[in-house]
């Protein structure tokens, strides 16, 4: 195998006056070691890892390469790391010369300038080399991503054989010294980062862009001429930075309030009773659920979990969900509990009946028929002026003619003609009200009469509403 490592002329080439410090340098390779047969390096495992190789070795302060050419470019600079990644993110290490001038915005003799550069830094490695025949296709060299030898012995990186029969180019890290981290550390963050070129400041139209301060006379002054700053500096500053551009980053990741309106977004949508409610409000209600990850089907469950709610009856959505989830999300912590409930709610049979029934529309269960009602309200006009009046008979306990023990009813079990006449007491005899609240409870009887009857009920009344009834939503 000849030797890779080549000695650089005395003779002829100026630039030997800055070199690099020993023990730091990047040798340059000799064309017959360019080769994947006879390379020294390495092959990069992935393009991020041969990146930061290509930065160690393009770094201007250290100047750990120089060229042998004694024309070109004098170093690695901007150029040469945006054709590195333009080679770096390729599948299959072939670039076209022309593909990398578009790419670099360069002519192509620059981009061959800086593949040399590659090669003999012993970062690129020829795999086969490219042809040029007469009157048909030229075909493109093809590269292996390398990683020189003198890499690994600055940065301490330890490397291994695959097995005994495996290439030397092929070995693989397997650990790296305490004193190389740091500086692998920072080749990672500007291997991460993607470099572009500075594009050239040129005067417009070859004249200097800001026009010298003198007076309305243009003769030249006597006192001498000054020269005028660039426009460039007195908008920009003298900063000889470019401009980094922002890395390409994938979907931007909720926050806390952006998951709290998506929860609330959600829960809008799918939920037939919050059609009418405010994302924001809803959105402050359910904060506690949307911090604990709950989706809005467990937020449905665990609203609707001991009854049911007809769309048509909740008057004011979101303070019938705050009352309805105070406290929930402390009871169903953990996510097999709330998984359990909303298991039980689907199982339920109140929810089973009122899905069947329908949440779009108002059941029959909700709008007994008018005739009905007209009648009741009819007949319990003429029991008042009789004197005798008699409430329904599944209500009515004959031993007691006050309350009314109704603790055992159904409610599922009554028909609409029922369910019409109670709502016909109800709207006309305001204590009627007053009984059923004290007997079955403020849920139940407003699932009986809608909360529109139990509110003109108790307003009738002048009867505000204790801690044992449930507030009006």
């Amino acid at each position: 195998m000849p030797s890779c490592q080549l000695e650089r002329a005395q003779k002829g080439d100026s630039r030997q006056k800055s070199a690099p410090e020993p023990g730091t340098q990047c040798p340059p390779i000799a064309p017959a070691c360019q080769w994947l047969t006879t390379t020294a390096g390495r092959i990069a495992l992935d393009g991020h890892s041969w990146m930061t190789a290509v930065h160690w070795a393009a770094d201007p302060k250290t100047k750990r390469y120089l060229p042998t050419r004694t024309h070109g470019p004098r170093a690695m600079n901007a150029t040469t790391i945006v054709i590195a990644q333009e080679c770096a993110n390729l599948l299959e290490c072939r670039p076209g010369i022309a593909y990398l001038a578009r790419k670099a915005r360069c002519s192509e003799r620059t981009v061959e300038y800086h593949l040399d550069m590659l090669r003999e830094a012993g970062l690129l490695a020829y795999a086969s080399k490219g042809t040029r025949t007469s009157g048909g296709p030229n075909q493109a060299s093809v590269y292996e991503r390398v990683i020189p030898t003198a890499f690994d012995e600055a940065l301490g990186i330890r490397t291994t054989q695959r097995n005994d029969t495996a290439p030397a180019y092929s070995r693989v890290p397997v650990g790296i010294a305490e004193t190389g981290r740091k500086l692998i550390g920072k080749l990672a963050k500007k291997a991460s980062r993607k470099v572009r070129r500075r594009r050239p400041r040129t005067p417009v139209m070859g004249r200097n862009r800001c026009t010298p301060m003198q007076g309305g006379t243009s003769a030249p002054s006597s006192t001498g001429t000054s020269t005028s700053p660039s426009e460039t500096r007195l908008a920009s500053g003298s900063s000889t930075h470019p401009t980094q551009k922002k890395t390409n980053r994938g979907p931007q990741k909720l926050n806390k309030i952006g998951r709290r309106y998506q929860l609330a977004r959600e829960l809008i949508t799918n939920v037939p009773w919050l059609e009418r409610a405010s994302v924001p409000r809803i959105s402050w209600i359910a904060r506690h659920c949307a911090d604990d990850g709950w989706t809005w089907r467990e937020v449905q469950a665990a609203a609707e979990e001991h009854s049911p709610i007809d769309p048509m009856d909740s008057r004011r959505p979101s303070g019938l969900l705050a009352y309805r989830l105070k406290g929930v999300h402390q009871l169903y912590a953990k996510p097999a509990a709330r998984e359990q409930m909303v298991l039980a709610w689907h199982e339920s049979t109140a929810q089973e009946h009122f899905r069947h029934s329908g949440y779009g529309k108002v059941t029959e269960h909700a709008a007994p028929d008018t005739v009905e009602i007209s009648d009741a309200q009819a007949a319990f006009g003429a029991s008042m002026r009789t004197g005798s009046t008699t409430r329904p008979a599944s209500t009515r306990d004959d031993g007691d003619e006050g309350l009314i023990p109704v603790g055992d009813l159904d409610l599922h079990a009554l028909s609409a003609h029922e369910i019409g006449i109670h709502q016909a007491w109800a709207a006309a005899d305001p204590t009627y009200v007053r009984s059923l609240l004290n007997e079955m409870g403020d849920t139940a009887t407003r699932q009986l009469l809608t909360n529109r009857l139990v509110n003109q009920a108790l307003a009738a009344l002048r009867i505000t509403t204790t801690p044992t009834l449930a507030n009006a939503f």
